[in-house]
């Protein structure tokens, strides 16, 4: 029977490639298993979650199969954190803008308060990919360049979104199992969200393991009818290892992946 092709970051962006992606083999079904087992640890399970999706997006931008990932738990719980932190930091003026229009009781602040909420939403994918390729903090706090990959990140960006929501009113199935089955389908979700807004950046921007994590310019452009255009892998792909520390900007060699 012929195998399917493994679908990563170098396949063209659609619903079908964006859904089927944490679903492609049973090692990726048994991480979405894991991940929804670690949602009932409040908070924690949330942060690792978010630690695992980071840390399979790293590995496909190095040229390495995304699963494994549920390795080195302490690491995934701090890139899950520093990534969480940086959501905070961007929807901070929303929350002390609507926190106003409730104690002043001024009705036109919860206007504001909600479009800022919506351009920090907006805004948070744009460091995301960066971060996941470099591990770098500085990538997250930086809320200006995050919105200015957003607008070069063009209409391909907002066809990432479509599938985005697409996925999220699909996951309310999971309902119908109850409890465990809502988890999974959330698992399964964030992963289809982070895959494709993943699948625009990291093409659009060249993030491969020889480019600096921030060009300042998409290096393709934006191609909404079949996703973003396919890079081109340099080299063979690099003997199996586990990335897990920081690197630079400018200095973008796999010398965070451990033996």
């Amino acid at each position: 029977m012929t195998r399917s092709p493994t679908i990563d970051l170098s396949v063209p962006l659609s619903v079908r490639t964006s859904f089927r992606f944490p679903l492609q083999s049973s090692l990726a079904r048994r991480e979405v298993l894991i991940g929804a087992l670690w949602l009932l640890v409040p908070i924690v399970g949330w942060l690792l979650n978010m630690g695992h999706r980071i840390m399979m997006t790293h590995r496909m931008q190095h040229g390495l199969p995304a699963w494994p990932s549920w390795r080195d738990h302490p690491a995934l719980l701090k890139h899950g954190t520093i990534t969480f932190l940086g959501m905070v930091e961007y929807h901070l003026p929303a929350i002390l803008c609507g926190a106003a229009a409730l104690k002043w009781e001024i009705a036109w602040l919860h206007a504001i308060a909600c479009l800022l909420w919506i351009a920090a939403t907006v805004a948070v994918p744009g460091y995301m990919s960066h971060y996941c390729f470099s591990l770098d903090p500085r990538e997250v706090f930086d809320p200006l360049r995050a919105m200015r990959r957003v607008v070069q990140g063009g209409r391909a960006y907002w066809h990432a979104w479509g599938i985005t929501l697409l996925a999220l009113a699909s996951s309310f199935v999971g309902l119908a199992a109850f409890g465990m089955g809502f988890l999974i389908s959330s698992v399964w979700f964030w992963q289809v969200a982070g895959f494709s807004f993943a699948t625009v950046f990291t093409n659009a921007f060249a993030l491969e393991p020889d480019c600096s994590s921030d060009k300042g310019r998409p290096r393709l452009p934006a191609d909404p009818v079949g996703g973003t255009k396919t890079r081109t892998r340099i080299g063979g792909p690099p003997a199996e290892r586990d990335p897990i520390e920081p690197q630079t900007h400018g200095d973008t060699k796999e010398q965070n992946h451990l033996p």
